[in-house]
């Protein structure tokens, strides 16, 4: 027993050590990544493994979904210092817990095969309630089976189930297709299919405009197929998955007797493997008026290229409505000797108009504020 006595001491005076290493770690990374002039970036929050898609709640609580760590976290700078001071655990042994919105004092919580919801959220954060079920009939693969969660501007629940395979022919009309329903889980519906893997999708401000990415097969060589950027604009659309990439690429191994022709092209394409996750229209005020109503993309890099790219984030210039142009807003995750530093996951605007990154190989969330003059 005094050895135990011992060693638990021990523990307890080195913890404040490893806590204070692993932020000053965090802050070396960020030293080590480049923005714009006028932007600067911080760590908003950190121990929060393997998080990815980032919901706001009400007094500026981020909640943070994860993939296979199976938690749902909420952060808060309760003290407005640009930290966030506050750190909860809403759910643990989730599957997959990859996909979040939040409406009315609920948050809802997107699994692999069904969605949940806990109520009155923000009152219980420190005491969550237990999840209420309120769609439970989408498969249970788990291969491409994370899911995005967004409230449409109907506010209805919009989602993705992607294919249960790099490349095939799916068998059930529900895989590989944009789908939606109401808070209430009834109502459901399939707008698009042809969508091999969606993990972040937005309105356009001026349109209501639904933009998604996609990500496109593997086995095709460093720079094939190019991922996407779509629009949806009618119930039925096919955006040709597995038949089509990219537009204008018929799949050696199963196009068949289809053409690109039958199928929704995307409107922007990225480079190959560089796997476009969450992304976000830009409606704050805070960034110069040159990024008001622009397209930020987070790109989680690439696994299936023999030199890796993305690790990143770029911004996709629209113009009348329409993207015309990328260019990279934050890089650095990815030296030039080949090392992963982080991987960006999604980005999520703040009622002060800056932006959260989340990082699922850190387990950290990134602040990106303007610090200069704007109009």
């Amino acid at each position: 027993m005094p050895i135990i006595k011992v060693i638990l001491f021990a523990l307890f005076l080195i913890n404040p050590y490893l806590a204070f290493a692993e932020q000053n770690s965090h802050q070396n990374i960020v030293k080590q990544l480049h923005v714009p002039a006028g932007f600067t970036l911080s760590i908003f929050a950190d121990n929060l493994p393997n998080a990815r898609s980032l919901a706001l709640g009400d007094n500026g609580v981020v909640f943070v979904g994860t993939g296979t760590e199976g938690a749902v976290y909420a952060v808060q700078d309760s003290n407005s210092d640009g930290v966030a001071d506050q750190r909860y655990i809403i759910a643990s042994g989730l599957t997959m817990p990859n996909g979040l919105a939040y409406k009315n004092d609920t948050l809802y919580v997107a699994e692999v095969n069904r969605i949940v919801r806990f109520d009155r959220i923000s009152q219980q954060l420190a005491n969550p309630p237990k999840p209420v079920v309120v769609y439970d009939q989408f498969p249970s693969e788990q291969h491409h089976g994370w899911k995005y969660l967004r409230f449409g501007p109907d506010n209805k629940l919009y989602t993705t189930v992607g294919a249960p395979c790099n490349i095939c022919e799916p068998e059930k009309p529900i895989y590989s297709s944009l789908v939606r329903l109401n808070a209430d889980g009834s109502g459901f519906e399939i707008l698009a299919r042809g969508i091999r893997s969606s993990v972040g999708f937005d309105w356009q401000p001026e349109t209501d405009a639904l933009f998604f990415n996609d990500n496109g097969r593997d086995y095709m060589g460093d720079d094939l197929p190019l991922d996407e950027l779509n629009q949806w604009t009618t119930t039925g659309e096919h955006f040709g998955f597995p038949y089509c990439h990219g537009g204008d690429i018929a799949d050696p191994d199963i196009a068949a007797d289809k053409t690109c022709r039958q199928f929704t092209p995307p409107v922007w394409k990225f480079k190959a493997h560089v796997t476009p996750l969450g992304l976000r229209f830009y409606r704050g005020k805070q960034f110069p008026d040159e990024f008001k109503n622009q397209l930020f993309v987070a790109e989680h890099g690439s696994w299936n290229r023999s030199e890796p790219q993305g690790y990143r984030v770029v911004l996709v210039k629209f113009k009348q409505s329409k993207p015309v142009a990328e260019q990279v807003f934050i890089d650095g995750w990815l030296t030039k000797t080949g090392k992963v530093l982080g991987r960006p996951v999604d980005i999520l605007e703040m009622p002060d108009g800056s932006l959260l990154i989340s990082d699922d190989k850190r387990g950290v969330i990134y602040k990106v504020e303007h610090k200069g003059n704007h109009g």
